[in-house]
């Protein structure tokens, strides 16, 4: 594992730009969301758009790709484009990496997302989106059915109670808490107060989690402008910087072929972050973990060292503010605060990115973590698209 980390504190976010994240943006395209967001970022960062020289946009479907993102905001003279996977870090570290080697100097990090047919009803009804996933978007699973990919969670999730003999509330603390930490943000899909017994009654779809335990199908977008620290120090009253980041996984990343929940791929990307990092969680001032299912935000919280296995659930009811409804480490490090992918929306990670930055900004509003300076983004699951970050306000 490299232990270099060249690019520490060199790299810094300068610009945000988001659309509200909703069940239904009035038919709008990805395009008209992720054009929004870009322009909003554009405008935040304070930068004419002549200055974009080079452009990342996440591989969705529906999405514009990085070339057709440049054409429709009238870009030119980029040195650098590219369509990583999502989730979120992989187009980050992307960004980081073209800045550093010298590729271009300031780049438009995008993500736009669009419900899709197979994950809600009435985008299954809507023809264009149908279109857009040429199709595919309705078909049945394989027979015999297979595990991969989603449906793996809820496997994992059963192995998790069998091994830990935990109840379903561990999982059910990780909704109440982004429920109501999304009832602050003003975009947050779901704002509705949720309670531990709504929670055990919702529907289940793939025992043991229920619909509240997956992230929720949105439209929407959010964009970064991406530089230099030395250029963001003339932008930005309060740079923030990328102290470290990484990807991670172990050889066997499929979901039926993980041997067992010791060792995959946040053991790699916790690893990495410690060995790159001269911060940890004894310094966090926020805590992002992954919450595309339930399941995943446990491992963070046990693998980042907040937890011994099988025992997120129990740190969860032992740091719960009541006043709040919610985790709150210590009594002031919270857990997600903008609501996650399971309340204010699925944004591959997106989110949590985009709220580290606002928090380490002071911009967050009745949200804010007070005088916040560091931020631990766990992002992604168990298998080939674990990924972590550290930001840190200079």
């Amino acid at each position: 594992m490299a232990r270099r980390n060249p690019m520490r504190d060199e790299i810094a976010i300068v610009g945000l730009g988001s659309t509200e994240f909703s069940r239904d943006a009035g038919g709008r395209s990805s395009a008209s969301l992720a054009a929004e967001a870009c322009i909003n970022a554009i405008r935040d960062a304070g930068i004419d758009k002549s200055e974009i020289d080079g452009v990342v946009g996440a591989l969705e479907p529906g999405a514009p790709r990085a070339n057709q993102m440049s054409a429709i905001l009238g870009l030119s003279d980029i040195t650098h484009h590219s369509t990583p996977m999502p989730v979120a870090m992989f187009g980050l570290i992307d960004a980081m990496t073209a800045i550093f080697t010298g590729q271009c100097d300031t780049v438009l990090l995008y993500f736009a997302f669009t419900r899709l047919p197979w994950n809600s009803r009435s985008a299954a009804k809507d023809a264009f989106r149908n279109y857009v996933m040429m199709g595919t978007g309705t078909k049945a699973p394989p027979v015999p059915e297979s595990i991969d990919p989603s449906a793996a969670y809820t496997a994992w999730a059963q192995r998790y109670i069998h091994e830990f003999g935990v109840p379903r509330e561990d999982f059910g603390r990780v909704a109440l808490n982004m429920r109501a930490n999304a009832a602050r943000n003003p975009k947050a899909a779901m704002k509705a107060p949720l309670t531990m017994e709504s929670y055990l009654q919702a529907r289940m779809i793939r025992d043991p989690l229920c619909m509240l335990d997956m992230d929720i199908p949105v439209d929407g977008a959010d964009a970064f402008i991406v530089t230099t620290a030395q250029r963001a120090k003339k932008l930005a009253p309060r740079p923030v910087v990328v102290h470290a980041a990484t990807a991670g996984m172990v050889g066997k990343n499929d979901e039926d072929q993980l041997p067992d929940l010791t060792r995959h791929g946040q053991h790699v990307v916790v690893e990495a972050l410690k060995e790159r990092s001269d911060l940890w969680i004894d310094d966090v001032d926020v805590f992002f973990p992954y919450d595309g299912f339930s399941i995943i935000t446990l491992g963070w919280i046990e693998n980042v060292g907040y937890a011994k296995p099988g025992q997120a659930g129990r740190f969860m009811q032992e740091h719960w503010d009541k006043d709040l409804g919610c985790v709150m480490i210590e009594g002031k490090v919270p857990m997600n605060p903008h609501g996650g992918s399971l309340s204010e929306g699925a944004s591959r990670g997106t989110g949590h990115l985009r709220e580290a930055v606002t928090q380490l900004r002071g911009d967050a509003g009745q949200r804010q973590v007070h005088d916040a300076k560091t931020a631990l983004i766990g992002c992604g699951g168990f298998f080939f698209n674990s990924q972590g970050a550290i930001l840190k306000r200079l």
